[in-house]
């Protein structure tokens, strides 16, 4: 496992055990949004602030990582759908663990939708990915989520049933939905062996936002993977900054707006 030891490292705090992932692999799925529009401005803006790593689609590494300036680790997206698909919860595999480790990816993520029509085939790549993770060495980042007919996304038994599914296939970090609930979600991080970071969802105020992670990580989320929340900011940099604070350092959410830079 050293090889996953290390590359954990690239994209993970060593000391605190958590970290801050920014995703970016947002366009495949809706397009030329705000925010990345400028991918090396963007991706930038996310390193200066202090974030852990980035998620991008192997398209996007060529043109969308660093180049100059302050380093930061590479996640490899390996799952896509469109918002155009009439079902946009169906995820496909548009490149492999052996493609991503070409391009010096230190980590990879795949999405997977319980729930969903084709929640099996989901479920059958990620079992391949992640044995392909085993075989090469690499940190494997499942994003998991409910989501379906009929099925409450932030449900904390829908939720702990994502982590316990990730876990089980192999995940060495995941992400999911915070149920909202600091008890519930206590709850969850303490029945799963592997590190849970939550999703940053929908944009919200800086301070509520803030306050969000910091429920989440007083009850053991290993810290944030959010896209939209981070990106779309005004200030990207700074709110990065804020975020970290708040997830590395345990400072409040106010201290850490009022102090970041």
């Amino acid at each position: 496992m050293i090889g996953k030891e290390i590359r954990l490292e690239r994209i993970m705090n060593r000391n605190t055990g958590r970290s801050v992932i920014i995703p970016m692999d947002h366009g495949f799925t809706m397009g030329q949004i705000e925010g990345l529009r400028n991918m090396p401005e963007t991706v930038n803006a996310v390193s200066e602030g202090g974030a852990n790593a980035i998620v991008l689609h192997k398209g996007m590494v060529k043109g969308g990582h660093r180049k100059s300036g302050k380093d930061i680790g590479l996640i490899v997206h390996l799952s896509a759908s469109t918002s155009l698909n009439p079902d946009p919860n169906d995820k496909v595999l548009v490149c492999t663990v052996e493609e991503a480790v070409a391009l010096g990816a230190d980590g990879i993520s795949i999405h997977v939708n319980l729930g969903a029509p084709n929640e099996s085939r989901m479920i059958e790549s990620a079992g391949e990915v992640a044995r392909d993770c085993n075989r090469w060495g690499m940190p494997l980042l499942i994003m998991i989520y409910p989501r379906g007919k009929g099925i409450d996304p932030v449900s904390p038994q829908a939720v702990g049933h994502c982590v316990r599914v990730a876990e089980e296939l192999g995940a060495d970090l995941i992400k999911t939905n915070y149920t909202g609930d600091p008890d519930s979600f206590r709850q969850i991080t303490a029945a799963s062996s592997v590190p849970v970071l939550i999703a940053g969802g929908e944009k919200g105020g800086d301070l509520e936002t803030l306050m969000t992670i910091r429920d989440a990580v007083d009850v053991g989320a290993a810290g944030v993977c959010m896209g939209r929340n981070a990106f779309q900011r005004d200030d990207t940099a700074r709110f990065v900054a804020a975020v970290c604070r708040v997830v590395h350092e345990g400072v409040s959410p106010t201290e850490a707006l009022e102090t970041a830079k």
